[in-house]
């Protein structure tokens, strides 16, 4: 079997959303235990391997899923305090209004209204940039991943790969998801990267480190 040259095969949409998986896996109450199944053989030359949980389960995805909450958390105490300042100087504003004379409350009504919608714009070049973040980070993941996962296919000694959400039940044996997080794990453990400015040249995602 030809792997494919990028994890694209493999669901990238699927590997994108393990930030997102896990976090709601941690928050969620624990499930009780799956009843016990029989396995039958497992099927030589046939493996198994889910992209999700290889990211979200390796020391570089949670690496990643905590960037990208700093960064979240950083972009909302921007917003907020742009959003705080323009709704008090309004309360200011609406409070002084009986003591100013029509002309310059228009004026200053007119200058928040600006600020306002300048902060929505904002607001929403910053979900952009949030979403070029996290796609750009999950990217770095995939490029690091795929050598890894080829290695594990050939050790395995692997005729046929499918992924395990196309799959109902199969033999534990037979997922290599497992040997391809202790790969990833090995090669990479983080690497720096920062909010993607979209209103400016970006720059490349650094060296890994250890």
């Amino acid at each position: 079997m030809k792997i494919s040259n990028s994890l694209s095969a493999f669901g990238t949409a699927a590997m994108a959303m393990a930030i997102a998986s896990t976090a709601f896996a941690q928050a969620a109450p624990s499930a009780p235990p799956a009843p016990v199944i029989a396995h039958g053989p497992a099927l030589t030359g046939v493996c198994i391997f889910s992209p999700d949980v290889a990211v979200g389960n390796s020391t570089v995805g949670k690496y990643v899923q905590t960037r990208l909450q700093q960064i979240g958390t950083q972009v909302q105490s921007e917003l907020t305090a742009e959003q705080t300042a323009i709704q008090n100087e309004a309360k200011t504003l609406d409070s002084q209004k009986a003591t100013l004379d029509q002309g310059t409350f228009d004026q200053r009504n007119a200058a928040l209204q600006v600020r306002a919608n300048a902060l929505q714009r904002k607001a929403q070049l910053r979900e952009r940039e949030m979403q070029a973040t996290q796609q750009k980070a999950f990217g770095r993941i995939g490029q690091e991943l795929d050598p890894v996962l080829r290695a594990s296919y050939q050790q395995a000694k692997c005729s046929l790969l499918l992924q395990r959400d196309a799959v109902l039940i199969s033999n534990p044996a037979m997922d290599i998801t497992p040997a391809a997080i202790v790969g990833l794990n090995a090669k990479i453990t983080q690497f720096v990267f920062d909010r993607e400015h979209l209103d400016q040249a970006t720059s490349p995602i650094a060296s890994p480190q250890k």
